[in-house]
């Protein structure tokens, strides 16, 4: 496939979304309160967050639910096949909402709107949605809002182009945390993924922007920033220079955020250097997420994923002597098309040697576009759910037995919020990137608290407090 440059949003094509703002802001009649549903990755979050903050530049406030809201917009995901039939059913939902509100706006955005005709489909199939746009346009909301409310018909506004938008505004969910986008798009094609073909081309930002928003961030409170991308492993592409993303986390970690952490990492890309740099850092925590999809080499090779089982392996062990008790995660693919029983015990095999913290575990989802939802030898669903109910089985055992290394030990957790459980108790991420419950109240929220480990619960640690709140 021939490289695309990518498209940088010019300072003045950002004004002129502000004008549009402007003027949505002097209607009579427009949308008060809006509310964004999102689906998907922590990409698709902060996208989220953009939008808010572009609706607030329109001069709307945030509704407490959907069904009270006068603008909805569903940011939607495509890469399984459930995230679709999910927000297309609360789509649907709204149009009961819209028979007692007629002023209801409703609109849809993201991945799945990207991919080729969708956006057609389904304005076609749901005549009540009023806009539809890609990934692409996320930065001219203001400008398809205003066209929105000025016409009878729907809006559709889906462009192929790769973009780079600067400086757009942000109402972020956590004042303690933040997301900070260091590239967009895939160049890997995958191919059982549609992520390079809703979100474009492989693009970073410029170094020296990333750097101004970390430490803007840092100036306004932020204690943990989460960099992210399709494959930030591959970060630099495109830029001048010998640009990597190992140069990036060592700027990144002398700005002194204390807490910096980052997805997703293909295993091909990731190096030596930035192994090291792991090593080294003060301020990037114990943590890495390393998809391996399968444990199988012929299967890995049919995804298109470029290592081997062996080399995964070397990686595990690098990061695991270069960082002592690194928290490791993962994603798995089961019932890919072909898939025998060998190369799923394959898969089990590699679970078991490596112990991860937690893995992200999917049945084989088909997606149209891809070269996988044409290859032949579909594994049938039973054969399929039989395998991800022994995977399950056999991470939750691994599981428990790396969650067996914390017991004892000191952590330090940036508390998110009270427990479901307990209003004397609160709970948050540790360095390893697990929650942990602690006894606390609503004044921790926001604040790195030490603490010792003395219980592990399924999925989460429980701590006794050892210290009041830790001082920058």
């Amino acid at each position: 496939m021939a490289e695309r440059k990518p498209v940088h949003i010019t300072p003045e094509m950002l004004e002129q979304q502000k004008e549009f703002a402007l003027e949505i802001r002097s209607l009579p009649q427009k949308p008060e309160t809006y509310f964004v549903v999102t689906y998907g990755c922590q990409m698709n979050a902060h996208d989220s967050e953009i939008l808010a903050g572009m609706l607030r530049q329109c001069g709307m406030t945030e509704a407490t639910d959907r069904e009270h809201a006068d603008f909805v917009i569903f940011n939607t995901c495509c890469v399984r096949d459930n995230a679709e039939r999910r927000a297309l059913g609360n789509v649907t939902w709204l149009k009961e909402v819209r028979k007692q509100r007629p002023n209801l706006i409703i609109a849809v955005c993201g991945c799945m709107i990207q991919q080729p005709g969708m956006a057609e489909k389904i304005l076609k199939q749901y005549k009540f949605i009023d806009l539809a746009f890609g990934t692409c346009n996320l930065y001219r909301l203001p400008e398809l809002l205003l066209r929105t409310l000025n016409s009878a018909a729907p809006v559709v506004q889906v462009e192929d182009e790769d973009t780079i938008a600067e400086n757009l505004p942000v109402k972020r969910l956590r004042n303690d945390a933040a997301y900070i986008t260091i590239m967009y798009g895939c160049d890997n094609f995958c191919s059982y993924c549609i992520v390079p073909y809703v979100r474009g081309r492989e693009r970073s930002r410029a170094m020296e922007d990333i750097l101004a928003e970390a430490r803007q961030l840092k100036e306004s409170g932020v204690k943990e920033i989460m960099l992210l991308g399709q494959n930030v492993n591959s970060y630099g592409k495109g830029l001048d220079g010998n640009v990597t993303f190992a140069e990036l986390l060592r700027k990144l970690d002398d700005i002194g955020i204390e807490r910096i952490r980052f997805m997703t990492s293909h295993p091909k890309d990731l190096s030596d250097e930035l192994i090291q740099v792991m090593g080294e850092s003060r301020h990037i925590l114990p943590q890495f997420h390393l998809p391996v999809q399968s444990g199988n080499d012929e299967i890995l090779r049919v995804m298109n994923r470029r290592y081997t089982s062996a080399q995964y392996l070397d990686k595990v062990r690098k990061l695991r002597e270069a960082v002592p008790g690194i928290g490791l995660t993962t994603d798995i693919i089961v019932g890919f098309p072909g898939e025998t029983e060998e190369q799923f015990l394959d898969t089990l095999s590699l679970v078991e040697q490596v112990g991860y913290d937690s893995a992200f575990t999917f049945i084989y989802s088909p997606r149209k576009g891809t070269r996988a939802a044409e290859m032949d030898a579909q594994v049938p669903e039973s054969v399929a759910t039989d395998r991800i109910q022994r995977l399950i089985a056999a991470q939750e055992a691994g599981q428990r037995k790396a969650m067996e290394r914390f017991l004892g030990m000191e952590e330090e957790v940036l508390v998110e919020g009270l427990s479901r459980r307990s209003e004397q108790e609160v709970s948050g991420k540790g360095r390893h990137g697990i929650s942990v419950t602690f006894p606390g109240n609503y004044d921790d929220i926001g604040q790195i608290v030490r603490v010792r480990i003395t219980a592990m619960k399924n999925n989460t640690l429980q701590a006794e407090r050892l210290s009041m709140i830790l001082n920058d």
